[in-house]
Order: structure tokens, then C-alpha cells, then sequence
């Protein structure tokens, strides 16, 4: 079991039960919305606002221990930050799942065609998953 609070506290975040409650479903769900987040800690905290969620998590992202995927067409996703990967989003269920890649190529060739300076990587590649392609 992974200690949630010790992983706050690793990024100088206070530690709340709300946000012990907010990475738990992170890490056991993977990538979610807020208004999903909302609904599942709704059942914990049957005060909790909105608001607190987005606030926890804004915090978190500032702290970079959450990071913010950007969806096409679709509400952010937040998810605990790991080494550098992309997503793959199925576009029949909406399914997301991280697979690692090499985007130093990626990155190199978009810095020389744009004069850029790199620091930030989101890639989000669109597709149909195993299970909506049977």
C-alpha cells in the first residue's frame, strides 16, 4: 500500500484528509476528471464542494505532483506525475492508458523547425482500444 500522506508531504503539500482522498482515487483510477473525482469523494465527504477540488487540485498541479492531460474534444484529466509518457485515448469508449515512449526525436525536430525551447511534452495519440475494436 502506498502511503499517500509521506507522498504529499515528499512535495510540501499539507496533508488533508481531501487530499489523501484525492490521490488514493488517482492512484488506484489513473486518470480523472473532476467532476468524476467529485462524484467519488462526494460519497467521503458528503460536504466537500466543488471547489475544494478544484483548489486541492490546482495546488497539486502547481507543486507539479499532479499533471493536467489535456483531452481534445473533452475535459482534462489529472493523473499522479510519472516519467515522461504518452496517452492513448480510445475514441469509440474514452478509455485513457499511458504507454511509454521516446519523444526526445519529437521534441528535437519541433525545437529546430521552431526555434522553441521544449519544456513541457503532452501527447495525446487517438485511436480505438482492443476492446471497441473487436
Amino acid at each position: 500500500m502506498t502511503n499517500y500522506t509521506s507522498l504529499l508531504k515528499d512535495y510540501d503539500l499539507k496533508v488533508t484528509p481531501q487530499r489523501v482522498a484525492i490521490v488514493e482515487e488517482l492512484y488506484l483510477n489513473g486518470h480523472m476528471n473532476i467532476d468524476d473525482l467529485y462524484k467519488k469523494l462526494l460519497s467521503k465527504f458528503p460536504s466537500i464542494s466543488l471547489a475544494t477540488i478544484y483548489k486541492n487540485i490546482n495546488a497539486m498541479v502547481e507543486k507539479v505532483f499532479l499533471s493536467e492531460v489535456k483531452i481534445p474534444n473533452s475535459k482534462s484529466v489529472y493523473e499522479l506525475v510519472k516519467e515522461e509518457h504518452a496517452h492513448m485515448l480510445c475514441s469509440s469508449c474514452g478509455h485513457i492508458e499511458d504507454v511509454t515512449v521516446n519523444t526526445n526525436s519529437v521534441v528535437s525536430e519541433a525545437s529546430t523547425l521552431s526555434q522553441f525551447q521544449v519544456d513541457s511534452i503532452n501527447i495525446v495519440l487517438s485511436g480505438t482500444c482492443p476492446k471497441c475494436s473487436k
